[in-house]
């Protein structure tokens, strides 16, 4: 999930450096995808929130600025933050170590293993991160918080890996604190295998106020949060549609609408992207098994307060970019919902 990458096409013969210019109000980048003019953008529709997480704009290039151009440009007011965007404007030390490049079209990056050295490296750059996080002002993302207040963007949940059984208490209260100085109700993490980090950062969700929604992967099933849930209040989903559609077996269209039926009071936000059932694809909105009409008009009709939100992971057209795809998974949720 860094930033140090290239694009394909127009995006591949300008240093990252320039985007920022090129995402300048008076440039054709900046404006909404699916409109003439830029302005304050808008993905609530029939009272449903549509947002994105920051990961679906990895193959780009960017900044805090230029991540914020990106969402006017996709229309999105709405945001889950990943943490590498927002932490690095607030000052977090530099990783001794660069990452592969993400590939153009998107996916993950190709990754060596590290050396002995490499290792000991990056254990005294954790050391240093989690210095760091102890002491780190909470300025800087407030600030942040205002950059995107004031583009009509709010950021709902942020995601930095903080929360980890490796990182420390220090850390974990410092994620929590940065979250509400961005504004955000919630942060989000990979749902732990030991049920004793699940207590221990509901607690800390509990003294903060802030809760904690889980993500799962391909481990996610009907009782998976049940746990976690009953452990703190401040405990909560981060439930990948996609992701559950893709177990197949006993995970159908109509135990996943069954399942945010009877936990919607303890979600606090859902990804969406589309997978087939057999767990092998990851499509274009539309052309999987994920039944995105139907999660939609769910929550729109019962009126539940659940950000549904854009993850990018399906391969980029060769003619596209991140920010085109969010945009068309913007409008492929209006069209729904309007």
């Amino acid at each position: 999930m860094k930033n140090e990458i290239s694009r394909r096409g127009f995006m591949s013969i300008i240093p990252a450096a320039a985007v920022g210019v090129l995402l300048s109000k008076s440039s054709i980048f900046a404006r909404n995808v699916n409109g003439p003019e830029l302005g304050k953008p808008n993905s609530k529709f029939g009272g449903v929130q549509v947002g994105v997480i920051t990961y679906s704009f990895r193959s780009m290039p960017h900044d805090i600025d230029q991540l914020l151009q990106f969402c006017v440009a996709s229309n999105i007011s709405a945001i889950e933050m990943m943490g590498d965007p927002a932490e690095t404007f607030a000052g977090k030390p530099v990783s001794p170590i660069k990452m592969p490049p993400i590939p153009p079209k998107g996916g993950q990056p190709q990754r060596t293993p590290l050396t002995d050295e490499q290792k000991k490296e990056m254990a005294d750059y954790n050391r240093r991160v989690a210095e760091w996080r102890a002491t780190a002002s909470m300025d800087k993302f407030v600030e942040i918080g205002k950059k995107f207040n004031e583009a009509g963007i709010t950021i709902y949940a942020f995601k930095p890996n903080a929360f980890g059984v490796n990182n420390t208490d220090a850390e974990i209260e410092y994620g929590m604190k940065a979250a509400k100085a961005l504004g955000a109700t919630s942060v989000t993490v990979e749902i732990p295998t030991d049920n004793t980090q699940t207590k221990r950062l509901g607690d800390f969700g509990l003294k903060h106020k802030v809760y904690v929604g889980y993500h799962a992967h391909l481990q996610a099933n009907d009782t998976l949060w049940d746990t976690a849930l009953a452990q703190s209040p401040y405990n909560s989903l981060n439930l990948d549609c996609g992701h559950y559609i893709a177990v197949g077996g006993k995970n159908t269209k109509e135990s996943l609408l069954a399942l945010i039926e009877a936990k919607h009071d303890r979600i606090t936000s859902m990804h969406m992207k589309d997978r087939t059932a057999d767990g092998k694809n990851n499509l274009a909105w539309g052309q999987g098994d994920t039944p995105i009409k139907d999660i939609l008009l769910l929550v729109k009709n019962k009126k539940y307060q659940i950000p549904v939100t854009v993850e990018l992971e399906y391969d980029i057209p060769e003619d596209s970019d991140a920010v085109k795809e969010v945009g068309k998974c913007v409008e492929f949720a209006k069209k729904i919902l309007v």
